[in-house]
């Protein structure tokens, strides 16, 4: 054999073989991250910050209508034959004076307390071609289980500022929507594109402190942990009033509130 093509058919398989070792490495740095976490997996949440149960205190009240009570508006809801719901708009619900709808929660004084996500969902029924409830609270993170018992299709399309939007279809009894609101929130407006009068907010709060007043205008919050807070009384049209109370441990304190348009 010719030396030449000897040196030469080794050198050759020598390069070959360099070269299957180089692309080896750059296969192996190139998976490497992959079996990382990326930067958008969600981080571990904080656990729950514990509360003594034998030294909770419960805050409750009843909120009123500060003058004579609106006059209840009437909704066409000819438009579609599926709509059989009560026609009677839900801006103001006013019963004696006592104010429906209005969302209470503490806004501060549980300072850097955390709190678990309830696993169990809360749930929105279009019903009469209205959304039941008109205003309803929820931790950030909790599923909003959402169904339609109507006939006919609705369009569910919630507007936020600070949360994602969107904007889904549901047809009769087809299976619930279920979606939920990361961020802090309050008063986030909801509508149906299918039927211009459905309307109802979203409350997106980060702790389980909160009620919505019922036609007697009540509301409760139990479970508190005894300190110094603000609690805010928001309604869609009236605003938010603000009151500083102090609650010791154990104790059962009443809370009232009266809410007046503004002057004009």
């Amino acid at each position: 054999m010719n030396k030449k093509t000897g040196w030469a058919t080794t050198a050759v398989s020598m390069l070959a073989f360099c070269a299957l070792l180089a692309l080896a490495a750059c296969s192996k740095k190139e998976e490497a991250p992959a079996s990382s976490p990326t930067a958008e997996q969600p981080a571990a949440s904080a656990p729950a910050t514990p509360i003594d149960p034998a030294t909770v205190a419960t805050i409750s009240g009843t909120v009123k209508f500060d003058g004579p009570a609106p006059k209840v508006s009437k909704i066409d809801m000819s438009q579609d034959p599926g709509c059989k719901g009560a026609n009677e708009a839900e801006t103001y619900v006013v019963t004696g004076g006592d104010l429906a709808n209005v969302f209470v929660y503490v806004k501060d004084g549980l300072g850097s307390r955390t709190f678990d996500t309830p696993k169990d969902p809360v749930v929105l029924d279009q019903q009469g071609c209205k959304y039941h409830p008109h205003v309803l609270g929820v931790m950030a993170g909790q599923t909003v289980q959402i169904k339609n018992d109507d006939p006919t299709t609705h369009n569910i399309h919630p507007t936020p500022k600070d949360n994602r939007e969107w904007n889904e279809s549901q047809p009769p009894s087809s299976p619930a929507i279920e979606k939920n609101f990361a961020r802090e929130e309050i008063m986030l407006p909801v509508k149906c594109n299918q039927h211009p009068w459905m309307k109802m907010y979203v409350n997106v709060v980060k702790s389980p402190f909160f009620a919505v007043t019922g036609k007697d205008g009540k509301y409760e919050i139990k479970g508190l942990p005894p300190g110094d807070y603000t609690l805010a009384f928001v309604h869609e049209k009236l605003g938010e009033q603000d009151q500083k109370v102090t609650v010791a441990a154990k104790e059962t304190k009443t809370v009232d509130q009266s809410l007046k348009p503004a002057a004009e």
